[in-house]
């Protein structure tokens, strides 16, 4: 059994066809792909730079009274019930 050379036989033409097949179904692939695909536009969300007065005072009220709470001063509250 002899192998024959796929450029002498004329063989190689349907090779080439079958590659080129693929591509172009790839091409077209991409090109419905593109065409379907719709891209919601996101709003950009930007946050305040500065908090309100009202905020921070609130807040460095909450501070002091956690301080109030706690008898050591490296921040660590212990339970105000014992459980055994």
């Amino acid at each position: 059994m002899k192998i024959e050379n796929p450029f002498e036989s004329g063989h190689i033409k349907n090779y080439l066809l079958a590659y080129a097949s693929v591509v172009v179904i790839m091409i077209l692939f991409f090109i419905a792909s593109t065409l379907f695909h719709d891209v919601e536009q996101i709003e950009k969300k930007e946050f305040e730079k500065k908090q309100p007065v009202k905020e921070v005072k609130k807040i460095e009220e909450s501070v002091k009274k956690d301080d109030s709470n706690t008898s050591w001063t490296s921040g660590i509250k212990l339970m105000d019930k014992t459980y055994e």
